[in-house]
Formats: structure tokens, C-alpha cells, sequence
């Protein structure tokens, strides 16, 4: 597998919003593409911000697509509150993520997750249910706690959370190396290293302990669902993904040989064109 390339240096005209939250916090957002449908929702991952989708919305492929991302909170751009307590309930990930399908009128939107992005999916799926989207996509998601299903990165990531800058940043730089299987374009690798240090380390300490109790929800969804997973994924195990695709109803698996924890970086193009098709399939179904 070659190495993925750098940033897109082109990157289409984008909208930009400022969405605010059921609870009050200002959340960074912008849309890609065409004016209409297919809609699709980019949520990222643990310490990143919608840029890691740069390869999405810059891509052709999906240039008929109507593209949203955003900056959860705590992260990016947006609203980073101190309290603990405003990133534990499930009710305000999903009031977020519903606030931002709101403000941009999206109609029945595919939700793209990566990462700790599948937390909030089920907790929109367990607040709000499947009724105003239309499809989901899982990318080396996380929907569960259970330790097997995670790869061994983990102490990695509560080295994250210190308050010690020089242990902090040896942490973040080893565990955005071992997000890919294979040596990423020193400029990708500097972007990706400074969206993680803007996010406090407090902020990434509080992500942590939240229960992750998704069974039902997944159990009932009905829409489709397509579970991407890199095989050499040493964050999330692909145990996870086998985990998702078997209790859901409607879940397809696609795995991707030889890539780490990023497939819509490390195999761009073979991501979208499985995301536009995905779009394209969801939308005739509406």
C-alpha cells in the first residue's frame, strides 16, 4: 500500500456555521458540494475536527453529494467548556449532532463516524432513533467498551490526558504514528499532530469513562449500515467491526487490507467511491 497523499490543495467552496447546542455551546461547522442531496454528516474522532475529511470533500467522487462537518465539542473550532460534566450524557452528543442536521436542513443524512464518532452515533440512535436519517457508516467506530475489542493504543491515549506537556506530546505524537499502517506525508502528519494539540488535556480526560451501551439501539436500527475497518487498526480492534456487522440488522462489512485506523486516508479513493455508492443507494430508499 502506497502512502496516502498529502493534503488535497484544492478544496471546494464551503459554507461555514456556527450551530448552537441544545446546552448552549457554539459548535464550528461547514458544508461541501452540491447545494442539494444526497446529504452525508462527517462526524471525526477522538482529539481531531472535520479537516481529518479533507480527502471527503475535496473528492469528486462525492462532488454531487451535499457534505456537512463539524467540530464536536471540546474539539477544533468549537466551544471547549471545562466541566467534566458537559461531555458525559449521551443526550447532549445527540442533541449536538441533531442541532447540526438542523441547521444546515439536511434531509435524512448518511452519518459517517470514525472512531469514538460511533459513541455519538448511538447516542443519536438512542435518543433520537433512526427516523431522520438515512443510513450510517461505522469507520474503525467504536460502540462498546469491552477491552477485546480495542487494539493497544489505549495507554497511549490517557497519556493524553496529562497536564505534563512533554509527556502529553510524546503521547500524541506516538499514537497519531500508529494510526496508520504505513509512514503518511510529513505535512499530513504535522496538520494532524496540531488539530490534536488544540484539544485540552482535560477535554480528552473527560471523553473518557462514558459508558458505551449501544447494543439495543444498533439492534433495532433500521436502516443500512456499512462497517469499514482497516485489518492493521492497532486503536480499535477489527473485533470491533465483526462485533457492529453481527448485531446489526442491516450492516455490511467491508474490510481494508493492509490499512490502519484511517481507510478514507490511507485508501481514499476506494472510500469514497464505496461512500458515494453507499449515498446513492440510501437516497433511492427515501
Amino acid at each position: 500500500m502506497s502512502a496516502p497523499d498529502s493534503i488535497p490543495p484544492e478544496v471546494p467552496a464551503r459554507r461555514t456555521a456556527r450551530v448552537t447546542t441544545p446546552d448552549g455551546l457554539t459548535i464550528a461547522a461547514e458544508a461541501f458540494g452540491a447545494q442539494t442531496g444526497p446529504d452525508i454528516v462527517f462526524i471525526h474522532g477522538f482529539s481531531q475536527s472535520g479537516l481529518c475529511w479533507a480527502r471527503q470533500t475535496a473528492s469528486p467522487l462525492l462532488a454531487g453529494c451535499r457534505m456537512v462537518t463539524y467540530d464536536f465539542r471540546g474539539h477544533g473550532a468549537s466551544d471547549k467548556p471545562a466541566d467534566p460534566a458537559c461531555y458525559k450524557a449521551p443526550e447532549l452528543w445527540a442533541g449536538e449532532l441533531d442541532a447540526v442536521i438542523r441547521a444546515f436542513c439536511l434531509e435524512r443524512p448518511v452519518l459517517v463516524g470514525w472512531s469514538y464518532a460511533g459513541r455519538i452515533i448511538g447516542d443519536y440512535l438512542a435518543t433520537f432513533g433512526s427516523d431522520g436519517i438515512g443510513g450510517i457508516v461505522f469507520v474503525d467506530a467504536v460502540v462498546s467498551n469491552e477491552r477485546h475489542l480495542f487494539g493497544r493504543c489505549n495507554q497511549l491515549m490517557r497519556q493524553m490526558c496529562s497536564p505534563d506537556v512533554a509527556e502529553n506530546i510524546a503521547a500524541t505524537r506516538a499514537f497519531v504514528r500508529r494510526c496508520f499502517a504505513a509512514p503518511i506525508p510529513q505535512s499530513l502528519f504535522e496538520q494532524i499532530l496540531a488539530v490534536n494539540m488544540i484539544v485540552p488535556h482535560h477535554v480528552r480526560g473527560a471523553l473518557f469513562g462514558r459508558p458505551a451501551e449501544y447494543g439495543a439501539a444498533l439492534a433495532r436500527l433500521d436502516v443500512p449500515a456499512l462497517v469499514v475497518h482497516g485489518t492493521l487498526d492497532e486503536v480499535v480492534a477489527p473485533a470491533m467491526a465483526a462485533h457492529i456487522a453481527q448485531i446489526t440488522p442491516q450492516a455490511r462489512l467491508d474490510l481494508y487490507e493492509g490499512v490502519g485506523h484511517a481507510p478514507f486516508i490511507e485508501a481514499a479513493d476506494r472510500f469514497n467511491a464505496t461512500l458515494a455508492a453507499f449515498a446513492r443507494e440510501v437516497a433511492g430508499k427515501a
